[in-house]
């Protein structure tokens, strides 16, 4: 965290820093006013480069592993695995039967399963319960 706020603080003076010398060149004459916002696109289009590159890497850090062998201790089948993947998602259970073709009855039921095996109550609860367990995938 800190090696981020210090590489922001320097890209922000670096920019400052750019933006008194572009002042100072118009005011003293040196340099046209076209020079001026053509070297100061480009160094903002490198520095949108580098923080893409940085966001970038970092979201692919995240996408850790499923952790299987907690789905195996937690005994969930790999239908309501499936049912709890949709339920991350966001899909209703008309959805998830739609998607899944099977009945809402169905899907229901798994559902409950999913609950039970997670020790939650509610949906947001199971997809709380599900990412610090790390046994579903990130969407």
């Amino acid at each position: 965290m800190k090696k981020t706020v210090l590489l922001f603080g320097i890209l922000i003076l670096a920019i400052l820093t750019l933006f008194q010398l572009s002042k100072y060149s118009v005011v003293t004459g040196d340099l046209s006013i076209e020079l001026i916002i053509a070297i100061m696109a480009i160094v903002f289009f490198f520095i949108g480069i580098y923080i893409n590159k940085k966001v970038y890497r970092t979201s692919i850090k995240k996408k850790a592993e499923v952790n299987s062998k907690k789905i195996k201790e937690l005994q969930i089948s790999p239908r309501e695995y499936e049912v709890l993947c949709e339920i991350v998602k966001g899909a209703s259970n008309k959805e998830i039967a739609d998607t899944l073709f099977v009945s809402e009855s169905t899907v229901k039921t798994h559902v409950s399963n999913v609950l039970l095996k997670l020790n939650a109550k509610r949906r947001t609860q199971a997809i709380q319960i599900a990412k610090e367990l790390n046994i579903i995938p990130e969407f």
